[in-house]
């Protein structure tokens, strides 16, 4: 029994609410040894938003029963465009070492609620979504993981069918409008409104502090908006 983790696990509880004694317990291990700086305020904030939200991905990986190499190669490209490649090693391990424990993810998720902005938390559901189409499929348990953390972290209704349209185009004749959160029986007017204002929700620049990949990702959903819009006008043949 390792009581250096255990101990650093019960203070993190103590210092840092739930997301500490997850973190307390990694700090207690090697996971995190001459790897990431614990003791730099600044790297410890993108620590506990890291586990947090790794947390989140591993549920997703595993709500099926299947860790698919398609979905760990989505993570690692995030972990890699957004910390470099020594951080993305050192944070792929504890991913590893999440894969093979329960935690509870709807914890993990009021954390990142309370600690993010609106559109950073639409741009992790994205990743999220991302990661469960990476091997074509959405599996039912995929899809009720997801739901519930997009609930959890107070996504709405719209903005969650938003963002899983996208993936939804060859199936749904109406994606475009449920990505710009409208019925096919929207005047002119109102899609041109709908339209600005879902490309002010998700412009870029609204995740900057998230990280290049994050803010790649907000980049993708403005070029779905875009997209959307223009497959309306042709259809409707709007100047």
């Amino acid at each position: 029994m390792n009581w250096k983790s255990i101990f650093l696990g019960g203070l993190g509880w103590v210092l840092a609410g739930p997301i500490g004694a997850i973190l307390g317990s990694i700090l207690g291990s090697s996971l995190f040894d001459n790897e990431i700086d614990t003791k730099n305020s600044k790297q410890q904030q993108e620590n506990n938003f890291l586990l947090s939200f790794l947390v989140l991905i591993a549920s997703v990986m595993k709500a099926d029963q299947r860790i698919l190499r398609s979905e760990l190669a989505v993570v690692k490209t995030w972990l890699k465009n957004s910390f470099g490649e020594e951080k993305a090693l050192a944070y792929l391990k504890i991913l590893k070492d999440l894969l093979g424990k329960e935690y509870d993810e709807l914890v993990m998720a009021r954390q990142i609620m309370q600690n993010t902005s609106y559109s950073s938390r639409l741009m992790i559901v994205q990743l999220l979504l991302d990661i469960a189409h990476a091997d074509g499929e959405f599996s039912p348990e995929e899809s009720k993981m997801i739901n519930a953390i997009a609930q959890t972290m107070q996504i709405t209704t719209q903005d969650y069918q938003s963002l899983l349209s996208i993936f939804e185009k060859q199936t749904d004749k109406d994606w475009a409008y449920k990505v710009l959160e409208i019925e096919p029986s929207a005047t002119n007017d109102e899609v041109k409104k709908a339209y600005r204002k879902m490309a002010m929700k998700y412009h870029p620049d609204k995740v900057n502090n998230l990280g290049n990949d994050i803010k790649q990702k907000a980049t993708e959903k403005f070029r779905s908006i875009n997209e959307a819009y223009e497959t309306i006008k042709k259809q409707r043949n709007i100047a």
